[in-house]
């Protein structure tokens, strides 16, 4: 059975309602990202969310934009990549034209400094929760653990591009994966 093809109202609209309800950028907007795109609309699996992701975070520009542009191209193909991509930026740069005209005028005020504190600490949350969901599906042996502690690390010692630690994982995991192959071949 062939699946429907999804109409670009309904890419323009998902990755909209994503644009506009997630606070705190493209890491914030994974938790939301996933439950619409792989649980809601089946538009992908969890690994080619991760790996939209991935690739999203090591291209130029905003990662939630690229990595709708993907699921978009996936879907309707370039047509479906500008549908999904102008739903995700749409409501920003809505509301950033209305509070660029007000925030002058209100951001010393308290109230608007503890909302501010208080969204902060949900987007951590909401990040640590994605983070966690993820992990439990990436961290899947020893070796994946040791790329993970190690990036972790490194990233947390070294300051370079988060780039150079995709790169290097990616390295790193073609070079296990021919380890485990050849060895599972001499047996």
């Amino acid at each position: 059975m062939e699946k429907k093809k999804t109409s670009l109202f309904d890419l323009f609209v998902t990755f909209a309602k994503i644009g506009g309800l997630t606070f705190g950028g493209g890491v914030a907007m994974l938790p939301m990202l996933q439950r619409e795109v792989v649980e809601n609309r089946h538009w992908a699996t969890e690994e080619e969310m991760m790996d939209y992701y991935a690739i999203g975070q090591c291209t130029p520009g905003i990662i939630m934009v690229n990595t709708a542009t993907f699921i978009g191209f996936k879907e309707r193909g370039v047509i479906g990549g500008i549908a999904a991509t102008l739903g995700v930026v749409f409501p920003s740069v809505v509301i950033i034209t209305i509070l660029a005209g007000l925030i002058q005028n209100f951001a010393d005020l308290p109230v608007v400094k503890s909302a501010f504190a208080g969204i902060r600490v949900c987007v951590c949350v909401l990040v640590i929760n994605a983070v966690v969901k993820l992990a439990k599906k990436s961290l899947i042996d020893i070796p994946t653990t040791v790329i993970a502690v190690a990036v972790m690390a490194g990233s947390y010692f070294i300051d370079i591009s988060p780039v150079w630690f995709i790169m290097i994982s990616a390295a790193a995991g073609i070079l296990i994966q021919t380890a485990k192959a050849k060895g599972g071949a001499q047996k």
